[in-house]
């Protein structure tokens, strides 16, 4: 399962600075963090929606985490960081690591 997100966060990162006339992530990237995370409600919104009417719930979970991972790209966020800070997490109770911050 991993690998996939993987494969997607490397083809992310390839497409930033690329055609925006060829490729709809280079596209997005062009336009910066505001627009990015702005993106990314839009989306969010839309998996809401599909959630409480139960219609196409998988298609726009999908579209959230596309545009999270291209959110973080653009905000140069490393994946592999947030891979490691949830490791870190790992049989830590979500409530004790909440009091921890």
């Amino acid at each position: 399962m991993s690998h996939t997100i993987e494969k997607l966060v490397k083809k992310i990162r390839s497409r930033k600075g690329g055609d925006i006339k060829l490729s709809y992530t280079s596209f997005l990237l062009s336009k910066g963090n505001d627009n990015c995370l702005d993106k990314l409600k839009e989306e969010l919104t839309e998996l809401e929606g599909a959630i409480k009417n139960n219609k196409n719930k998988v298609h726009e979970a999908a579209d959230v985490i596309y545009h999270l991972l291209v959110t973080l790209e653009s905000a140069g966020i490393n994946f592999n960081e947030i891979i490691e800070e949830l490791k870190k997490r790992e049989g830590i109770s979500g409530f004790e690591e909440k009091k921890n911050r």
